[in-house]
């Protein structure tokens, strides 16, 4: 017998707003201590009034409209009912049954797993406000820190359309691109700006991959999710032990909660999972509904490009490669600085004379090329002389128009690699103009053919007994001698006259 996953998320998204959902408290992240930014309002005193948060109810919005969702024409608020330390109205005010957006989708690419792409289902998405942050001492006392409480969050429901660990996390990571993307979140797992309950169980599934049995069964909803890397770990484990008490007859039989002990790597039973009906949901009488599709049509027409639209059209209109075009669309501030890079390099580009009477195929071929040197010097060797110095390209003292003039001195065959990475450290340095500094530390391609064929003829007298062996059939020994004219050169000859002016000398000897 075979069983296949079935995998759910509930998403819980931290809204970058300057105050808190139903106040004026700033928002916990600007806290500096404890119970700082707090007020009747996010304490739930006696007879006190919320009053909606506009920009988080903009941002709940777009993030329905950038998950394909239906916006609501009319929503409201309604308070769930439950009990504890963290909650001090003894209720959260959250959206049940009219929620902000519904039946929305996010689409996926799945490298390497057992299906290349996936349409995740949204079922909903609803504003609502966070909890406060529970504080354990390690003995008996807990401490709680209502900073957090109050904070706008969006929660995100998906339908259970993953089929592995992987997929799911895959899923949050572009779902944290957009937000980011968006300017909602920062959405960074590791300081709570993005948290996750993953919901699972298993079903039986012939070869073909029908079902067999039941199409759903209870499932087991884990909890404490704070990183990626915890979440597939999570998932990977529920999938074992659920086989495992499926192969022993005992498959689960209701519906469990469970956290998730990131130390001993293991999920552990907490209690049977809530219904809705558990929380005694009911409309919040002190907060209006919200009337949206004035709203909803506004911010349709302003949003921006989204990091899947975006990869696609660097892959088409750059010639970038996927996996390059991904990893810079990873970061949107990487990618504007790609993209004025790019606009500067195609402006120099068709302003070429010798490329003013070619056709539509030369200029393509010319702008592959471009693609080619932009992404190896800027994601392996900028990348890398940036990560060495702890920086990013935010904090790099290198513009863009300076890194295309880089460019077309490589692409031009003015600097050759040796060398470019010599000016490149430079421009890290200082931001000075590279032609600047080619022309200040003498890097450029040595033209005169005079001094190459004097270096050529020095080098072959240096090293007779290399060149025996290359005239007697060694011919891997040309890259050696080429080195050695380039070394002598300092990095400054061309690597392919040197060859071409080596082969004609060897030839005569």
């Amino acid at each position: 017998m075979m069983y296949e996953p079935v995998i759910g998320l509930e998403i819980h998204v931290q809204l970058k707003t300057k105050t808190k959902m139903f106040c004026g408290c700033p928002t916990h992240d600007s806290a500096v201590a404890p119970n700082e930014h707090v007020c009747p309002i996010c304490l739930g005193h006696p007879g006190v009034l919320p009053v909606v948060n506009a920009q988080a109810v903009r941002y709940g919005v777009l993030m329905g409209l950038a998950l394909n969702c239906e916006i609501a024409a009319h929503s409201k608020f309604d308070r769930k009912n439950y009990f504890y330390p963290d909650l001090p109205k003894a209720y959260q005010i959250s959206q049940y049954d009219l929620p902000i957006a519904i039946k929305g989708h996010l689409d996926i690419e799945i490298p390497g797993g057992a299906r290349d792409a996936a349409r995740i289902g949204i079922t909903r998405a609803h504003l609502e406000e966070d909890a406060a942050k529970n504080l354990h001492s390690g003995g008996a006392a807990t401490y709680v820190d209502f900073n957090r409480g109050g904070t706008p969050l969006i929660e995100i429901v998906t339908e259970p359309d993953f089929r592995s660990s992987q997929e799911a996390k895959i899923f949050l990571q572009e779902l944290r691109l957009i937000a980011r993307y968006l300017g909602i979140s920062d959405a960074d797992m590791e300081k709570g700006h993005l948290r996750c309950d993953a919901n699972i169980s298993l079903r039986t599934v012939d070869e073909q991959g029908g079902i067999v049995g039941a199409r759903f069964n209870p499932k087991t909803e884990v909890k404490n999710l704070n990183s990626f890397k915890h979440v597939q770990s999570a998932l990977e484990y529920e999938i074992r032990r659920q086989t495992k008490l499926w192969e022993a007859g005992t498959p689960p039989m209701i519906s469990t909660t469970r956290g998730w002990n990131d130390t001993q790597n293991r999920t552990q039973e907490q209690r049977s999972k809530e219904e809705a009906a558990d929380y005694r949901y009911f409309p919040e009488p002190d907060v209006p509904p919200l009337e949206l599709k004035n709203l909803a049509d506004e911010l349709r027409s302003q949003l921006p490009e989204l990091p899947a639209v975006r990869r696609a059209r660097f892959v088409s209109e750059y010639n970038l490669k996927p996996s390059d075009a991904r990893q810079i669309c990873d970061d949107s501030v990487l990618a504007d600085f790609v993209e004025h890079v790019f606009s500067e390099l195609h402006a120099w580009l068709i302003a070429l004379p010798e490329l003013q009477e070619t056709d539509e195929t030369v200029l393509d071929h010319e702008k592959e090329k471009l693609g080619r040197l932009v992404s190896g010097w800027l994601l392996s060797k900028l990348g890398g002389l940036m990560a060495d110095r702890g920086i990013d390209i935010r904090t790099s003292k290198i513009s863009a128009e300076n890194f295309a003039e880089f460019i077309t001195l490589i692409a031009t065959r003015k600097l050759n690699n040796t060398a470019g990475l010599t000016v490149l450290n430079a421009m890290l340095d200082d931001g000075n103009d590279p032609s600047h500094i080619m022309e200040d530390q003498q890097l450029g391609r040595m033209d005169d053919e005079s001094e190459l064929a004097r270096l050529v003829t020095q080098t072959i007298e240096s090293y007779p007994a290399e060149v025996a062996r290359y005239q007697a059939g060694e011919e891997q020994l040309l890259k050696y001698l080429i080195g050695m004219v380039m070394k002598a050169s300092e990095g400054t000859a061309d690597p392919g006259i040197i060859k071409n002016m080596l082969l004609v000398e060897l030839k005569s000897e």
